[in-house]
């Protein structure tokens, strides 16, 4: 199997006018389509757990539009980000998928799960919470200086993205030493125009609505919830909201992490991730 920093950039021109980048590893069986965090781009993924997920499936990267290299405004609002996720799998021909939604792609995830049960198949949320939860609207300052700052600094990214220990900040250092090895046709920075409307959609997705929590108690698929129990981003707490509104989910919180626990503890939330997929009903 190709390593995922070889993996080759390819685009598809949607219906809606977009033309998506996107990238693909393994082979056979209902695709897992990933759907990336606040302005992350291809090149934000581990390639550790990229590659540990496609061992046995096929794994679709993509930039949504006006990410990276696809083409587009960004739009700010979760809904809208789902049609044109929605776009993007009509495109490729996707009419059935598993999606691991991280952070930011978690919510559009849970929104693709409403808005077109039929496509997804199982859901994997990680980083998650549901709409209209209280203490969501907007991240807390420490947390959107380190993020979404202009420039970010390297050094606050992994304070978020990982726990204080030494085991987990050493584990945000070899993460970002995979994620940045790639070194021919890298995906185009995300813009401060993205940054600022994935934000406006975060913020909006976070005001306080007790109605619009019993939304995820409608889908249909099969979910399995995960977290870090020191995510400063989004509190371990949504998980326990989001898996108890949701019937039959299942939900796990890793040790010693943050917000990148899936990065941290990428073999171990592959093989849980893997378990999920192929477990029968």
């Amino acid at each position: 199997m190709t390593a995922y920093i070889e993996a080759p950039t390819r685009t598809v021109d949607a219906a809606n006018g977009v033309r998506f980048a996107y990238r693909e590893l393994g082979d056979g069986g209902v695709p897992l389509v990933l759907f990336q965090h606040f302005r992350g781009n291809l090149d934000n993924w581990d390639p550790a757990l990229v590659e540990a997920l496609a061992a046995n499936r096929r794994v679709v990267t993509f930039d949504n539009t006006g990410v990276g290299a696809s083409s587009g405004t960004t739009p700010a609002t979760v809904e809208l980000m789902a049609h044109d996720a929605i776009a993007f799998l009509d495109a490729l021909g996707i009419d059935r998928a598993d999606i691991l939604g991280f952070s930011l792609g978690s919510f559009v995830a849970q929104e693709v799960a409403l808005i077109r049960p039929a496509l997804v198949r199982r859901l994997v949320l990680a980083s998650s919470a549901p709409q209209g939860a209280a203490g969501m609207h907007g991240w807390a300052p420490e947390v959107i200086d380190a993020v979404g700052a202009r420039e970010t600094q390297p050094e606050k990214f992994l304070g978020i993205f990982f726990a204080p220990s030494p085991a987990s900040q050493q584990a945000g250092l070899e993460f970002a030493q995979r994620a940045f090895a790639r070194t021919t046709d890298p995906d185009h920075p995300t813009t401060w125009e993205t940054r600022l409307s994935q934000y406006d959609a975060i913020t909006a997705w976070g005001i306080p609505n007790h109605a619009l929590l019993q939304r995820v108690g409608t889908i249909t698929a099969p979910v399995f919830v995960a977290n870090g129990d020191s995510d400063p981003m989004i509190l371990p707490h949504y998980s326990h909201l989001l898996a108890g509104l949701i019937p039959h989910a299942q939900v796990k919180i890793y040790p010693d992490a943050a917000h990148g626990f899936l990065y941290q503890h990428h073999a171990e939330f592959a093989a849980d991730v893997d378990s999920f997929l192929t477990k029968e009903g």
